[in-house]
C-alpha cells in the first residue's frame, strides 16, 4: 500500500514538472560585423598585461574597459613548444551580445615547434559597448 500511495505521489510530481516545461525555439539574428584593432604586446595597458601574465598558464578570456576601448583577450594556456598564431574568425554584434571567435594554429615549420614552451594570446581593441561578450 505504501508503495502504490509513494509511486502515485511521484507520478504526480512527475506530470507537475512536465506540464510546465516546453521547447522553445531560438533564432539567432544575424551578426553585423564589428571593427577592430590587435593590439601589439607594447600597446597593452600595464595592468592588462599584469592580468595576462597570471593567467597565461592556463586557457582564458578576459574583457577589459579602459575609458571608450573595449579590450578581449583570449589566451590559449601553455603550448609545448613556439610558433603558434591565433586567428581572429569572428567579431560580430547583435542586440544581445558581441561575440568572439577565434582558432589557435599550429606551428608549421618543424624548427618552431621545438624549444621553450610558450603562451599564446591574442588582444584586441574595440569601441566600448554595453553588450555582453560572448568568447566562441
Amino acid at each position: 500500500m505504501k508503495k502504490a500511495i509513494s509511486l502515485f505521489c511521484m507520478a504526480a510530481l512527475a506530470v507537475i514538472f512536465l506540464c510546465g516545461c516546453q521547447i522553445i525555439r531560438i533564432e539567432e539574428e544575424p551578426r553585423q560585423p564589428l571593427e577592430y584593432e590587435l593590439v601589439k604586446q607594447d600597446d597593452i595597458p600595464r595592468e592588462l598585461y599584469a592580468l595576462i601574465g597570471e593567467k597565461k598558464a592556463k586557457e582564458f578570456q578576459l574583457t577589459y574597459q579602459s575609458g571608450e576601448e573595449l579590450y578581449l583577450i583570449k589566451g590559449y594556456g601553455r603550448q609545448m613548444s613556439g610558433g603558434y598564431s591565433i586567428q581572429v574568425e569572428e567579431l560580430g554584434l547583435t542586440s544581445n551580445a558581441v561575440f568572439f571567435r577565434t582558432k589557435l594554429i599550429g606551428p608549421t615549420d618543424l624548427g618552431e615547434a621545438g624549444g621553450e614552451p610558450s603562451y599564446p594570446y591574442i588582444v584586441i581593441k574595440t569601441a566600448y559597448r554595453k553588450e555582453t561578450v560572448q568568447f566562441e
